[in-house]
């Protein structure tokens, strides 16, 4: 994708601080953590992002209507045997990136229907 000079894989404590970057993407991560832990990590990531149009990009397996059969739902069990994360609608997340100072701007569907992209960016205001 052209990126490799741009791109790094790092360890670290993403309560505490994460790595600076223009861009962050967060596969199967935030669904591990209740609300609260989430909001501290994208703030974490929101004030280490060094630039005012900075993005981050969420993957996870969404929660659908209640009628529609999802894997997601299924996933959404297992997390609660075992931790204080859960599976999340896309209005939930989007309000999680609201309150951790991102901007909500799209859902990407692909076309499995198992997972989507959710796209926020740098608000004018971080927290």
């Amino acid at each position: 994708m052209g990126v490799d000079d741009r791109c790094i894989y790092t360890e670290g404590d993403m309560f505490k601080e994460v790595p600076s970057a223009d861009a962050y993407i967060m596969k199967m991560i935030l669904h591990d953590w209740s609300d609260e832990e989430c909001i501290v990590i994208l703030g974490n990531i929101n004030r280490s992002c060094t630039s005012t149009d900075g993005k981050i990009f969420i993957v996870e397996h969404p929660i659908t209507e209640p009628e529609k059969p999802h894997f997601s739902k299924l996933f959404d069990i297992h997390m609660m045997c075992w931790g204080t994360g859960r599976e999340r609608t896309v209005e939930e997340y989007s309000s999680l990136l609201e309150n951790s100072g991102w901007k909500y701007v799209q859902t990407y569907y692909p076309q499995s229907g198992l997972i989507v992209v959710i796209e926020g960016t740098k608000a004018s205001k971080s927290l």
